[in-house]
């Protein structure tokens, strides 16, 4: 069973950093491509970021491009998402996604999913 497990979140003041951790258990010989998501009160799901299995394509949402960096660590199952520069508007529930493909997933369909991890920018 795939388990995905988030992890950083908290209050931070606006203008400072957070990284985000990310790891997947239960499976260890698949490749899988892995995403970030936010989801702000009152409002849709988004996605932040994401990365390819080999870690060589990235992609990240207009509103935090030049500010979030999305790397992956192979041999420990595990992805980092630091977020620099924060603005309260990024203010969130952050989920981490695993998804069963080698390649970069920017859409909603990702198959595994994270229990979310709260991320508070004040002003």
């Amino acid at each position: 069973q795939v388990r995905v497990v988030e992890s950083g979140g908290g209050l931070v003041q606006a203008g400072n950093s957070l990284r985000l951790s990310c790891t997947v258990s239960g499976r260890t010989f698949s490749p899988y491509a892995m995403g970030w998501f936010r989801q702000a009160p009152g409002k849709e799901r988004e996605i932040v970021a994401a990365i390819s299995w080999s870690g060589g394509s990235t992609y990240y949402a207009d509103s935090v491009k030049g500010r979030f960096t999305l790397s992956r660590d192979n041999a420990e199952n595990t992805v980092t998402l630091q977020m620099n520069s924060l603005k309260p508007e990024d203010t969130a529930v952050y989920y981490c996604a695993a998804a069963d493909t080698m390649v970069l997933v920017t859409r909603d369909e990702y198959d595994y999913w994270g229990q979310g991890t709260k991320v508070t920018v004040s002003s």
